[in-house]
């Protein structure tokens, strides 16, 4: 395990929540009736009943601000650090962030409201639903120095959601390049939308090769997968599993999140 992944999590095998926060002033979905207001109580929500439910971390992200961006409007950044730090107080557990699709804001919106780890798709060649995506993983990595979030875990995403990556290598080669090229703290596989599964070969293979390095399940995990994965991997990060009939954009069902914790106690052997 790397030393940042290991201090936020303390050398366990992760379950890490999704806290999906409503859609933000100036995406398409955005419900000027409720507000911010509106958006801090549903995350508020949904809060709790992952806490209560036991999970190891949380992350929040901006799934809801459909058509995604590689490049974020300054509201949005700006309007999740507002929410998340109405909610601070209330937050128990180590806590990430994700500004689907800009690492440069992600890490951003770490260093605003001190959360411990960040994901994001830092490197790689895409043609995606949101056109070429060619992240910058040594502009993100500087960005954090220069903002004094050394301390900030990277969880690099190597198998963008909504797209096919241009780079004819295997997935597990492109991992080990990663950690050889970019130094993440920990390497996420990915299915190709959010709540669908990598195959489990692909998670299998990259593990096989990052024996040193956190690798993570990173869409897709259910209830009867978890297990398996906890056998093929170092954790997950779940959120449509644990949503109220399994729907990516309904709130946490606090029974499923209770569910699915169970799981992840049996997998880990207590």
């Amino acid at each position: 395990m790397t030393g940042k992944f290991e201090k936020v999590f303390g050398g366990i095998k992760p379950a890490i929540a999704m806290v999906h926060i409503g859609a933000l002033p100036g995406t398409p979905l955005y419900d000027p009736e409720k507000g911010i207001d509106g958006l801090v109580e549903d995350a508020r929500k949904d809060l709790v009943a992952l806490q209560a439910a036991g999970f190891d971390a949380v992350m929040f992200g901006n799934e809801n601000d459909r058509p995604y961006e590689l490049k974020v409007d300054t509201a949005s950044t700006a309007t999740m650090a507002s929410v998340i730090g109405q909610l601070k107080t209330e937050i128990v557990v180590p806590f990430g962030v994700n500004v689907l699709w800009d690492p440069m804001a992600t890490v951003a919106l770490s260093a605003a409201t001190g959360a411990s780890f960040a994901r994001e798709i830092f490197t790689g060649v895409y043609a995606s639903d949101m056109g070429v995506w060619s992240p910058d993983a040594g502009e993100a990595a500087r960005y954090r120095a220069r903002l004094g979030r050394s301390d900030l875990a990277l969880l690099f995403n190597i198998s963008a959601e909504f797209a096919n990556s241009l780079d004819r290598r295997s997935l597990a080669d492109r991992a080990r390049s990663t950690v050889f090229s970019s130094i993440p703290d920990a390497v996420l596989v990915s299915g190709q939308i959010t709540g669908e599964a990598a195959a489990m070969s692909e998670l299998e293979s990259v593990k096989a090769v990052l024996p040193d390095t956190p690798v993570l399940a990173n869409t897709g995990v259910k209830h009867e997968t978890v297990a398996d994965v906890f056998t093929a991997s170092d954790g997950c990060i779940v959120g449509s599993s644990l949503k109220v009939d399994g729907d990516t954009w309904n709130p946490v069902d606090a029974d499923r999140a209770a569910g699915f914790m169970n799981e992840v106690r049996r997998a880990r052997g207590g």
